[in-house]
């Protein structure tokens, strides 16, 4: 990795310097766990890790991939303390708790930020991420008004049946439609799993049983970008439109345009991402850390989507 030039640097003119971990020079070492990097959410986010990293010109990355295998992510945190980093972020994904991964940092006295994934159980330093609920909460809001006659809603899940995160945007988004009067609420029987190929396929099975939909709500972005091509495909775009959720550039770039992607509630991966780099730093440097940081999630509609939209984003 390129952040790794500034500790070669750091040990040229040393007799001994180790690996990874603090250095003299007050540079740092930090171990990013990602639970699985396959969805662009995840990715950006890991992106913008390094991003900050490398503008903050003293701090290594060390990131790790654990392919959606909660074993090779304890597996990967090990190998991470071996290296002796000096802080650690977890990036969970759908993943719901660590307690392996979490217990060995405990053990070695490290701190460890999470992002946007809240694990239910274990202890760490630092949380920052979203308010689900609030957002499935407002893209209700924004349907409601958008369908003032009434119509039929169609929701796609990212799965699995136990995922907080997809089960609290979609709560919230019942919370503000379920008494809605001329709503009905219609869930596919499929998840989506998060991804565009997912959401399309879901989506195309959604049409056949509901060819009468008005809208579509899906967890993610990324599903909702392959939902649109699936309602596109079937001649549709006039007829349904489409609320997600994250920000992803696409669509930002569909909203934007004036497209049938009517509203997405802003979950930035470059933000979260950002930010938790900096709150690792800042906990090293021996500030009071927040525990729980809640990034505020705002409304992005064609009125707005220009300022959000940024065509050179990680995510």
């Amino acid at each position: 990795m390129k952040l790794r030039i500034l500790l070669v640097a750091a040990c040229l003119g040393l007799t001994a310097c180790s690996s990874a971990g603090s250095q003299d020079d007050g540079t740092h070492t930090i171990g990013v766990a990602n639970f699985l990097l396959s969805g662009p959410y995840f990715s950006g986010m890991d992106k913008a890790i390094a991003a900050q990293a490398k503008k903050k010109g003293n701090v290594e990355v060390i990131s790790t991939d654990a392919n959606g295998d909660a074993a090779r992510l304890a597996s990967n945190v090990e190998d991470l303390l071996s290296k002796n980093v000096d802080a650690i972020i977890i990036s969970g994904g759908p993943l719901e708790s660590a307690p392996a991964a979490l217990n060995a940092i405990k053990q070695a006295g490290k701190p460890v930020v999470l992002v946007d994934r809240k694990f239910a159980t274990g202890e760490y330093t630092s949380w920052i991420g979203p308010d689900n609920k609030a957002i499935g909460v407002q893209n209700g809001q924004f349907l409601a008004q958008r369908l003032s006659d009434g119509g039929k809603v169609g929701i796609i899940k990212g799965g699995p049946a136990d995922n907080t995160i997809g089960l609290a945007r979609t709560e919230g988004l019942k919370s503000a439609l379920g008494t809605a009067q001329g709503i009905t609420l219609v869930e596919a029987p499929d998840f989506g799993n998060w991804s565009s190929d997912g959401g399309l396929s879901v989506m195309e099975s959604l049409l056949a049983q509901h060819g009468d939909l008005k809208a579509v709500f899906c967890e993610n972005d990324a599903m909702c970008l392959g939902a649109q091509r699936a309602i596109a495909d079937a001649g549709k775009s006039e007829q349904i439109v489409i609320a997600g959720v994250d920000g992803q550039n696409e669509a930002l770039k569909a909203i934007q345009d004036g497209t049938n992607y009517l509203v997405t509630g802003l979950n930035d991966a470059d933000v979260i991402g950002s930010k938790g780099l900096d709150r690792a730093v800042e906990i090293l440097g021996g500030a009071q850390a927040e525990k729980d940081t809640v990034v505020p999630s705002p409304m992005v509609t064609k009125e707005n989507a220009a300022q959000y939209y940024d065509p050179d984003g990680s995510f």
